[in-house]
């Protein structure tokens, strides 16, 4: 089990007002799974996913990650998990402006205490996985909308995170581009990435093969996504009849 939340609650103070954000979410989600999370402004699922990637604690229930309680970690060990846990794919890419991409892909290393030939390797390795190994030294402003989310995916990744987690990953981006980090993100999951994506766009979740709503702090709705499912299951007798065709094709 990768994620566990049992009763999570979590509430503000607001002058002398509580408002309560999350009422008693409880779920669990799997190694290898893609989760979609909706709701619409104000529905808690930002506060949820700020409790999943351990940017914020609950105040009460019980999240384990990797079967660890979050509550019984020190600061320290928060911020290990989320420099080597979790990878964060953020709408607005967060690339620092004078910085070329593997420089940012390296960052993460860099912060772990990982060596610099070894950051170098593993950052080329995480560019070439997103194909951008030819913008590997270009600049954020040298780069599309596109390139730039890719390279902070790169960024994810390159510490070989448990869990990637994308808060509207695809916001900033034209359509377009915004299937094609779609496509991306569903590759990484078919090579066995587990994946968050926080949205309100049903186009967006509607690639995830579960989706969780939620409404008021609480979860109103946890399904698989049938119609993701029904890709997949296209795509496998696709690759299947490629495979077979390719089989039966004579020698040139």
């Amino acid at each position: 089990m990768l994620i566990e939340m049992v009763d999570i609650e979590k509430t503000y103070s607001v002058g002398e007002e509580k408002v309560r954000a999350l009422r008693g979410v409880t779920f669990s989600i799997d190694r290898g799974e893609y989760v979609a999370i909706m709701g619409p402004s104000g529905s808690g699922k930002s506060t949820l996913m700020n409790l999943i990637g351990c940017l914020d604690t609950p105040t009460g229930g019980v999240y384990k990650l990797n079967g660890t309680p979050v509550q019984e970690m020190t600061d320290d060990d928060l911020a290990r998990v989320r420099n080597r846990e979790i990878g964060f794919v953020f709408q607005t890419f967060n690339l620092l402006a004078r910085t070329n991409a593997l420089a940012q892909v390296e960052l993460p290393l860099v912060y772990a205490g990982v060596s610099k030939k070894e950051r170098r390797e593993r950052a080329e390795k995480a560019l070439a996985h997103v194909s951008l190994s030819d913008r590997a030294h270009h600049n954020p402003n040298e780069l599309s909308g596109g390139q730039r989310q890719r390279v902070a995916i790169a960024r994810a990744l390159v510490t070989g995170p448990s869990l990637l987690l994308a808060d509207e990953p695809t916001g900033n981006l034209d359509s377009g581009t915004g299937e094609e980090i779609m496509r991306l993100f569903r590759e990484l999951n078919e090579q066995g990435n587990a994946i968050i994506i926080v949205t309100h766009e049903e186009d967006i979740a509607a690639h995830a093969r579960r989706i969780i709503r939620i409404r008021d702090g609480r979860i109103s709705e946890d399904r698989p996504n049938d119609s993701s499912r029904a890709e997949l299951v296209a795509k496998a007798k696709r690759d299947a009849l490629e495979n077979a065709l390719q089989e039966s094709a004579p020698p040139a």
